[in-house]
């Protein structure tokens, strides 16, 4: 048996607004894509694509901290080059004077002057070997302090600690920026400071042999300065090489999210001006459907 369903105004009326509320929805939804510049505007929009959308950001945030981190390093490293090329060159200065004292030419008033100079590159070196980078002594591993050596009694010691200053440059990549005081310098009491000071007496007093220990004793903290310059320059590579993965990382990962998150704006113009000339159809039509009279509200 053929059952026969009467279709009539109400049913005509409720279905054409249900489909015109349908496409004017569609409408609403392409205008927000064009207006944010974005398809995925909340987590309803699509689920599995603003799962991914959050994963890509939290990598992407992973990236920019590495990055952080390894510009922070680097000006840790810079300081520190900076720091152990001047104290190399105050080494090298003070080791050519106490050259000059050794030649049978030099006088006591010479050998004066000398010493001085001497005392002076010491007391310079002392300010350079407490460079700060940040307000914290270079060369003072994790102190708290304000410098890395201090002065008592004539005496320079090392005030910092030796801990390392870590920098995560990547995933599971950690750079020690830092280099202990003592480790450029020498250990207390047989220290670069401790070299200078006995080779300024040895020129106010005319003792050959203590210039020339003196002379070999700079000689060596020399050689260590450089050794440990070098040591930075091979971690200042290291990190240079990091922060630039680390930026080259996070470029191509908000390029994958930008594919999943922004809207492609040309190809959604197109579709703006589609559903507009749809839903503008959809109105025609229902409008010449729907031509109710005062003669079919009273039927």
């Amino acid at each position: 048996m053929t059952t026969i369903t009467r279709v009539t105004q109400a049913m005509l009326t409720d279905r054409s607004l249900d489909r015109l509320n349908g496409s004017l929805s569609r409408l609403a939804e392409i205008q927000e894509h064009l207006s944010t510049g974005r398809v995925l505007n909340r987590a309803s929009d699509n689920p599995a694509d603003a799962s991914t959308a959050m994963r890509l950001r939290a990598a992407i945030g992973a990236q920019q901290q590495y990055v952080r981190n390894a510009e922070d390093g680097t000006g840790w490293l810079d300081t520190l080059d900076s720091t152990l090329g001047t104290s190399n060159d105050l080494v090298r200065r003070a080791r050519e004077l106490g050259l000059q004292g050794l030649s049978g030419a030099a006088g006591q008033q010479s050998r004066e002057a000398l010493a001085s100079e001497i005392d002076q590159l010491r007391a310079a070196l002392v300010g350079v070997a407490n460079t700060t980078y940040v307000d914290r002594p270079v060369l003072g591993g994790t102190t708290a302090g304000s410098v890395a050596f201090s002065e008592s009694g004539g005496a320079v010691t090392f005030a910092g600690d030796s801990h390392r200053v870590d920098r995560t440059v990547a995933e599971g990549v950690v750079v020690d920026v830092s280099i202990p005081g003592p480790t450029a310098f020498g250990p207390d009491g047989d220290n670069v400071f401790d070299h200078l000071s006995a080779l300024s007496a040895a020129l106010r007093s005319g003792d050959t042999a203590g210039i020339r220990t003196g002379i070999d004793a700079l000689q060596t903290d020399g050689e260590r300065l450089v050794v440990a310059r070098a040591d930075v320059g091979a971690r200042a590579a290291r990190v240079e090489r990091a922060a630039t993965t680390a930026a080259d990382a996070e470029l191509s990962l908000t390029s994958s999210l930008a594919e999943i998150e922004n809207a492609d704006l040309p190809r959604t113009m197109v579709d703006l001006k589609m559903q507009e000339v749809a839903y503008q159809a959809a109105l025609a039509a229902t409008a010449r459907v729907l031509q109710p009279s005062l003669v079919d509200f009273l039927r």
